[in-house]
């Protein structure tokens, strides 16, 4: 019997019972050794005495205890004390997701977007490190008083799936993946399905599926598509509705590839709500989910509700499916589906295979963004081009000034959050993003560092006077120590440009701190960066702050099938290239898809009887690959303020180089841009025109 004041193995004393859940009892506890306060989980007797599970529960206990990340519980210590099998934890004082959810009805859409943000960001660093929750439901998302989304229960959801509850498909149903609910394989793209359904009922305040017993919902999960968010509730942006449906895709291999990939979209949610950027596959025949008579889904649907869900109080709750209320019919019918999907998938594995070897002559398959000279001719549109892409630095337990180096190295911005920790002060203690993820260049990198006790934190004052800076230090109980000169390519001269100890360092009041006050520009040659692709405005704000120069009067526009409205399709110096300071940059931005010609071409008979003949040598390839199939090629022609199509056929890449006669409409000097099967490609030629008497 476990009561307060029970010490267990000889360090942690129990204060009191939290919570229960299926498979262990909480206790809230202190940890005599270290003289803080721990949650400790306690398994109960009838896992216990299951010599399988144990072993496997403390194998992965033990795995999940190397994590280390602010969005997940910490786990401290696995141990035994007389047939006592436990698990000690972080403490995390605040509310379920399950219950916060109960509490607001559902939640609004930022809110949604940046705890399943936090929540991705934690299953992210499992799968990174091989470990899979395989329970992923609100129950077991634990938000912080201080609003930090954790994920808890990894080590005892996986040990409980892989072996002796594996057929009572352990966890809530109504986040169950379809493979797990088929009693199948089930990976770390199951866990992606389960957080889609869980910011699905963010979003609605429901679950997709309801039913009158665990089997039917279940059976929904495996079957049955759900409701799209913006066709339940308009005021979801329609990008949003698609992450979270491709995220309970039936196929796992339809879903996101990974956590990070989910990341990367919930955050353009948020920037372009609208935008058009999710990828959805279509629906094959070879799918492993096999459709079934209307007859079967009406008997599964209108079976007794025998097995009614249990529910213990939050944070910790289950439910169980008892397969016995399957019956005989849909069992023969899943056994044969299951034999067909077996053959199917090695099938699917021996093409892939042969694919990759080269056996069936496609090579290898390598993507172009491994070719960054190919992008300019790539018939395909991408928003998302590698070159202005950079890898975050692993910054964990480096001192404050050194990650901040490290940042401006790798051509990133970056935010200061202080946290309790027993590092030494001023050192990193977590990052988000997470070592050797890519982002854009200049994105913010989050630095969470451990700040001293009863500290003073240096203020940021980029851009103050001395005189301002000076005030500002005093005002906190800083001493100004003196000026010093620095370089710099951002800060105008004479402008603070930093601080000695860097601003978000902790440091006593009464500390002297040096003053760094920019003279300018080292070297007044500087990198173009690369802005094809961006909006406008973001492209003018990245060269402004290389100190090159991009007002109106260096923006053009032209119509493009490949970019969006108000996103630059052409820069006149290419990234990576070094030029004066001060140097203009040309740009011309996309007005969206051509509108239908409403202009005819010159009528040859009309007086004056002269036309406007010039020649076009097409000498780049539009075509990458000389096995690529032939392809819709178009000239498009613009000229004194009127475009229209010049030549509109079939050809293929023996074609190129290739010349072409234009009719202009005067002896001005055009532009031909081409287009490969709808697709504006990026190269432009001039054309000259000289007139003809007919």
């Amino acid at each position: 019997m476990i009561s307060p004041g029970m010490l267990i193995g000889e360090r942690y004393e129990i204060i009191d019972r939290v919570g229960s859940g299926g498979m262990a009892d909480v206790y809230n506890g202190k940890d005599l050794r270290l003289n803080r306060n721990v949650a400790i989980k306690i398994l109960k007797q009838e896992y216990s005495n299951d010599a399988k599970f144990v072993s496997k529960f403390r194998a992965e206990a033990q795995s999940v205890a190397g994590l280390s990340h602010p969005n997940v519980v910490n786990v401290y210590d696995v141990g035994e004390d007389d047939n006592l099998y436990y698990i000690v934890m972080e403490l995390v004082e605040g509310i379920t997701l399950k219950k916060f959810i109960e509490k607001k009805g559902r939640l609004e859409i930022n809110e949604a977007i940046g705890i399943g943000i936090q929540i991705a960001q934690g299953i992210e660093e499992a799968h990174k490190n091989h470990i899979i929750h395989r329970d992923i439901k609100p129950q077991n998302i634990i938000i912080s008083r201080e609003g930090k989304v954790k994920v808890t229960d990894f080590g005892i959801a996986k040990a409980a799936t892989s072996n002796t509850i594996t057929s009572n498909a352990m966890g809530s149903v109504h986040y169950i993946s379809p493979e797990q609910a088929r009693g199948g394989y089930s990976d770390e793209k199951s866990d992606i399905y389960s957080l889609g359904v869980t910011i699905y009922e963010m979003l609605l305040g429901k679950v997709p599926f309801e039913g009158e017993s665990t089997v039917s919902v279940a059976f929904a999960h495996v079957h049955e598509e759900a409701a799209h968010l913006n066709d339940v509730d308009s005021s979801i942006p329609r990008s949003l509705s698609r992450i979270v449906q491709k995220c309970m895709q039936k196929k796992p291999d339809m879903r996101y590839e990974s956590a990070d990939a989910l990341i990367m979209d919930l955050r353009r949610a948020v920037s372009d709500p609208q935008g058009d950027y999710v990828q959805l596959e279509e629906t094959v025949n070879d799918s492993p989910t096999i459709m079934i008579s209307d007859d079967v889904v009406r008997a599964v649907k209108e079976q007794p509700k025998r097995n009614p869900v249990v529910r213990d109080e939050p944070p910790f709750e289950k439910e169980l499916i008892n397969e016995d209320a399957l019956d005989p019919k849909l069992e023969r019918i899943l056994k044969i589906c299951s034999g067909v999907v077996a053959v199917i998938i090695v099938v699917v594995i021996f093409l892939i295979v042969g694919k990759v070897a080269g056996w069936w002559g496609g090579g290898s398959g390598k993507d172009e963004k491994d070719n960054p000279s190919s992008v300019s001719a790539s018939p395909m549109p991408s928003e998302d081009v590698s070159a202005d892409k950079v890898f975050v630095p692993n910054l964990i337990d480096k001192t404050l000034e050194d990650a901040q180096k490290m940042l401006d190295d790798a051509k990133l911005h970056y935010k200061l959050e202080p946290v309790e920790s027993d590092k030494e002060a001023n050192t990193v203690v977590n990052q988000d993003p997470l070592e050797g993820e890519q982002v854009d260049e200049y994105s913010d990198v989050i630095i969470y560092y451990s700040q001293e006790e009863s500290g003073v934190v240096i203020p940021a004052m980029v851009g103050y006077t001395v005189e301002e800076a000076r005030d500002k230090l005093e005002s906190m109980g800083l001493i100004f120590a003196k000026t010093e000169k620095r370089y710099s390519d951002t800060v105008d001269e004479g402008k603070v440009c930093g601080t000695d100890p860097v601003v978000g360092t902790s440091v006593k009041k009464g500390t002297s701190v040096v003053i760094l006050v920019s003279q300018g520009p080292e070297n007044e040659m500087v990198t173009v960066p690369y802005v094809v692709g961006k909006k406008v405005e973001i492209a003018q704000e990245l060269l402004a702050d290389r100190g090159l120069e991009c007002s109106s009067e260096n923006i053009s526009y032209s119509y493009s099938d490949k970019y969006k409205k108000g996103r630059v399709i052409y820069q006149s110096i290419k990234s990576g290239k070094k030029v004066d300071a001060g140097t203009a940059i040309d740009l011309k931005v996309s007005l969206g898809p051509q509108p239908a010609e409403t202009t005819a071409p010159p009528n040859p008979t009309a007086t004056p009887r002269y036309r406007y003949v010039g020649t076009v040598t097409i000498n780049m390839n539009p075509f990458e690959y000389e096995d690529e199939d032939a392809a819709v090629i178009k000239l498009i022609l613009t000229q004194d303020g009127r475009s229209r199509t010049v030549f509109n056929g079939t050809l293929s890449y023996k074609d190129f180089p290739k010349k072409f006669t234009v009719n202009g409409w005067s002896d001005s000097t055009g532009q031909i841009s081409i287009s490969k099967d709808g697709v504006v490609l990026d190269s432009v030629f001039d054309i000259e025109f000289k007139r003809i008497a007919d």
